[in-house]
């Protein structure tokens, strides 16, 4: 891709994402520049990935023909009100932040500008990461799908109405931590059994990876999948008893409904 890549903002998401890119080998690290306002940050960034940092907004935005917002939500509207005077005349603005619409980037700009909205994960930093993508009307369909292209260097990508994006943080954004601590409690439970740390969480982790691989190779439905590792009369189906008994499913959708209510909080 001959494009030059921006990055405001220089966190783990944003670090996550460039990790992918540099990996990918599909634009140079010379195109591609990230600021930040932590000077250890910018070291980072710098050491590790050998990309063009500075603590200067504005230079970033200069020289990006695709410009990532990587800033916090409350950021947003300072970060382009900085930089709206001096971004490219085609430049494509990207925002990777829970419940900042499209409405919010046009408004902030006060013109027409090429506007994607996603939500990338942090599983991005191992090129597993899932990202829902919608834009607005201003992008022609070859210039989406080369966001897209971008995204895929470091997972998968779906496109999505922008009416469903503030779902998304809770089924794909946010959803890792509670997989995080859903292999912390299964390698608890094997320590209690008297297996080693170390080989618990090993045990854990690939459990829940070749899962998720058999729902994706497989397209078979989750139920039946589930259906199959549970012999009659057997310790599955005793496991997946207590599971329904302590609402289990009911404690996760739970969650995922403070997730949605709270991103649909930060768009107004």
């Amino acid at each position: 891709m001959n494009k030059t890549i921006g990055f405001i903002g220089a966190g783990k998401m944003a670090q996550a994402m460039i990790e992918g890119i540099i990996h990918s080998n599909m634009i140079s690290h010379k195109n591609i520049m990230a600021s930040a306002i932590s000077e250890k940050t910018l070291e980072k960034i710098r050491n590790t990935y050998g990309i063009n940092s500075t603590s200067n907004n504005k230079e970033v935005a200069r020289m990006a023909d695709i410009l990532i917002l990587a800033v916090k939500p409350d950021l947003h509207a300072h970060v382009i009100e900085e930089i709206k005077s001096v971004i490219k005349q085609n430049v494509i603005i990207v925002t990777i932040a829970a419940g900042i619409t499209l409405a919010n980037i046009e408004k902030s700009f006060g013109f027409q500008v090429k506007a994607v909205r996603t939500m990338p994960n942090t599983p991005s930093l191992v090129g597993e990461g899932m990202s829902a993508i919608c834009s607005n009307d201003y992008l022609r369909e070859d210039e989406l799908a080369e966001v897209e292209h971008l995204f895929h260097t470091f997972g998968k990508t779906e496109r999505l109405e922008e009416k469903l994006m503030d779902a998304v943080p809770a089924i794909s954004g946010s959803s890792p931590a509670y997989v995080y601590m859903f292999i912390e409690a299964l390698a608890d439970g094997g320590v209690r059994q008297g297996i080693p740390r170390d080989k618990a969480y090993r045990l854990a982790a690939q459990s829940v990876l070749g899962a998720a691989k058999m729902v994706l190779k497989t397209g078979m439905h989750p139920g039946a999948l589930k259906d199959n590792v549970c012999t009659p009369g057997g310790a599955t189906i005793e496991a997946v008893t207590v599971l329904e008994e302590k609402q289990f499913r009911g404690s996760v959708l739970a969650a995922m409904e403070g997730c949605t209510t709270k991103v649909k909080s930060l768009s107004n």
